[in-house]
This record gives C-alpha cells, sequence and structure tokens, in this order.
C-alpha cells in the first residue's frame, strides 16, 4: 500500500484518483478477455486458425491498454487538452489517408495497415474529438467573443463527412450523439438546436435514400424479412440462456454466430452465463455514466465539465447501441462493446478515454480552493 505521507508521483496518483472509475474499467477489461475463451475459438476455427488465436491477441492487447490508460491517467487537465489537439489532428489525416490507401473490409474503407498492424483511425478520433469539442465549449463560455461554438461546429462537420465517406454510419450515430450531449450541456440557445437536430433528422433520411445498405438494413430490422440471419441467431444464443446460463463453454448457438466475439459477445455472454450476467455488465456501464455525469454536475471547472460528460456518454451510447443490437431493439450495426469485445484498436481508443476521465476526475485539492475563491468572487473559473 502507499503511504498518503508519501509525495512522489506515483503516491498522488493513487491518493487523487478516482479507485472506482479505475477498478470500473479493470473490471471491464477482465470480463472481456474471460468472454474471449467462450466467444473467439469458434471463429478461429471457422477461418482455419488455432482455436486461441483470437484469445492470445486479446491478451496481447491488454497489457498495452492498461499502460496507456494509467499512463494517460497521469496528465492534468492542461496535458489532456493538448494530447487530445494532436491525437485528433493525426487521426483526421488518417481518416483521409483511409479512403485513399486503405483496406476495404465489408464494403467499408476504415482501417489502415502501418508496420503490418491494422488501425482504425475512427476510434481514436472519438475520445481526441470530445475533449477538444468540450475545450472549445468551455472557451465560448468563458469569453463569448471567441468563436468556440462555430468551430466546434465546423469541426463536427468535417468529422461527419469522413465518417460519411467510409462510410460507417454507426460512429457517426455515435459522434453525433455525443456531440449532441455536449452541445446542449454548454447551453446553446434552443433555435441552434432546432435547427441543428432538424439537420441530424434530415441527414438520417439522405444515408437512407441514398445509401443501400443503410437501408437495407433498416428495412430488415422493421419487416423481418432478408438476411436476419446474425440478429436472430444472437436473440437465440439469448434465449437459450435463460436466467442462469448453459455454464462455460457449453454454448451451442454461439457456434454459428460469425461476429460473436467482437458485435455479439453479449449474446455468447447471455448464452453461456445468464441473463442474470448480462444485467450485471449493463449495470457496469450504467455506473459508469451515471458516476461520469455525477462528476461533471459537481465540476466548476467548464472544460472538465463537458469533457467528462461527454467521454462517459461516449462510453454510454456505444455500449447501448451495442446492447441494443444484440436484443434485435435497434438495427443491425457493427459496433464494438467497450473494453469487452475483441479488437486491438477499440480497447486502445477506449482505453485513451478511461485515461481521459481518470486524468480529468483526479481529485486536485489545491485547484479546487483556488476554483472555490474564485467562484465566491464572482470571477470565472479559466480553463486549464
Amino acid at each position: 500500500m502507499v503511504s498518503r505521507a508519501e509525495r512522489g508521483p506515483v503516491a498522488d496518483w493513487f491518493w487523487t484518483i478516482d479507485r472506482f472509475f479505475l477498478a470500473t474499467f479493470v473490471l471491464l477489461m477482465g470480463v472481456g478477455f474471460m468472454l474471449s475463451f467462450a466467444a473467439s475459438p469458434p471463429v478461429a476455427e471457422r477461418l482455419g486458425l488455432d482455436s486461441f488465436h483470437f484469445v492470445k491477441r486479446h491478451a496481447l492487447f491488454l497489457l498495452p491498454s492498461l499502460a496507456v490508460m494509467v499512463g494517460i491517467s497521469f496528465l492534468s487537465p492542461r496535458q489532456v487538452r493538448r494530447a487530445a489537439i494532436i491525437l485528433l489532428a493525426i487521426s483526421l489525416g488518417m481518416m483521409v489517408l483511409v479512403l485513399f490507401v486503405g483496406q476495404e473490409v465489408k464494403g467499408s474503407l476504415r482501417w489502415i495497415s502501418i508496420a503490418g498492424i491494422s488501425i482504425q483511425p475512427s476510434e481514436f478520433m472519438k475520445p481526441a474529438f470530445v475533449v477538444v469539442c468540450a475545450w472549445l465549449f468551455s472557451e465560448h463560455a468563458r469569453q463569448p467573443e471567441i468563436p468556440g461554438n462555430l468551430f466546434a461546429i465546423l469541426l463536427f462537420g468535417i468529422v461527419g463527412a469522413l465518417l460519411v465517406a467510409q462510410p460507417d454510419l454507426g460512429q457517426t450515430i455515435l459522434t453525433t450523439a455525443v456531440w449532441g450531449g455536449m452541445f446542449f450541456m454548454a447551453g446553446m440557445p434552443w433555435l441552434w438546436i432546432i435547427v441543428l437536430a432538424g439537420a441530424a433528422v434530415g441527414g438520417f433520411f439522405v444515408a437512407y435514400t441514398m445509401l443501400p445498405h443503410v437501408a437495407g438494413r433498416i428495412d430488415r430490422f422493421l419487416t423481418g424479412e432478408g438476411d436476419t440471419f446474425q440478429v436472430d441467431t444472437a436473440r437465440e444464443a439469448i434465449i437459450r440462456g435463460d436466467w442462469f446460463g448453459r455454464g462455460p463453454g457449453e454454448g451451442v448457438v454461439k457456434r454459428i454466430i460469425p461476429d460473436s466475439h467482437t458485435d455479439f459477445v453479449f449474446s455468447v455472454a447471455a448464452e453461456e452465463f445468464g441473463i442474470v450476467f448480462c444485467m450485471a455488465i449493463v449495470l457496469i456501464f450504467s455506473f459508469l455514466v451515471m458516476r461520469g455525469l455525477s462528476h461533471a454536475f459537481r465540476e466548476r471547472n467548464d472544460f472538465n465539465r463537458f469533457a467528462v460528460a461527454g467521454l462517459v456518454l461516449q462510453i454510454g451510447i456505444q455500449s447501448l447501441i451495442n446492447i441494443g443490437v444484440n436484443l434485435e431493439l435497434l438495427p443491425a450495426k457493427g459496433m464494438t462493446l467497450p473494453l469487452i469485445s475483441y479488437g486491438g484498436s477499440s480497447m486502445v481508443a477506449i482505453c485513451v478515454t478511461a485515461g481521459f476521465i481518470l486524468a480529468l476526475t483526479r481529485h486536485r485539492p489545491e485547484k479546487r480552493a483556488v476554483e472555490r475563491s474564485l467562484f465566491r468572487s464572482g470571477v470565472g473559473v479559466p480553463a486549464e
């Protein structure tokens, strides 16, 4: 145990970090590794690989992902903002590059290979985008003459255009929902909110009209006709699991779900460990989101408040979409379950998000004392 009397960086980190957040993130990573033993062997065998190929790769990603999360959590809010700006610039550049030299997977250009490693730049764009937009909103709130809101809108337009160009409607919807929540939190006029909401609805209808694969998924969801094999087998796995599951390794339906280790790991968890276990997963994500929003509600610094709220909303909405697809409550969409599904880019990127959350929610007594003094004197709290 680290002593409170110590003043080294590790001791300061240990006593100022939100250990509930840290435990939650580590717990989700542990659950994901456990479920990889159940979900990934059937996929590996269908591809002619060693049964534990994806399990080994999942384990390989765990340590660097954990190191990224802990390393970022040492940063100050100012350093978080700077790191996010750099990460966003690199991610956007790679998202442009992927349109020209990316690997096409199922009709979409989302992946780029660097030194033999496949990277999905949009995954790393998401946490950086949230932090940078939080900074822009907070700067406008602090100094209205700075067009921070306009820059945030322009940045959202750039990100949305790049996601649609891939195309990746799921990430576009996720990014729009998170950005919209932050936009609302920033106290924008209702006229702006109505206009942008109308634009979002209009964009959805354009996507339905212009993109056949989008129209096909929505039509299959509404009518139940066409190729619904994945969602049907996922639902069957959940039903067969009942309340307490069939037992570890006893799942049968999981063997025929094409993406059981990524998009449909929640259904595998239901079949082998039961609905009660899945409800526990939902409660963990709910706790994470509610704790993050509670932090944001108490935070006096606008940048910290917007950033923490946006980051936990990103994790919460992504998990909601994944679980909704598994339960056949939403149209099929390839989106991972944060920290649980297999995927190197996804896991590392979510750990970047987690690191940002841990860094921005650290308890800094000296900073809080200054903020309270400024608040009582009627002076706004500056962004770090």
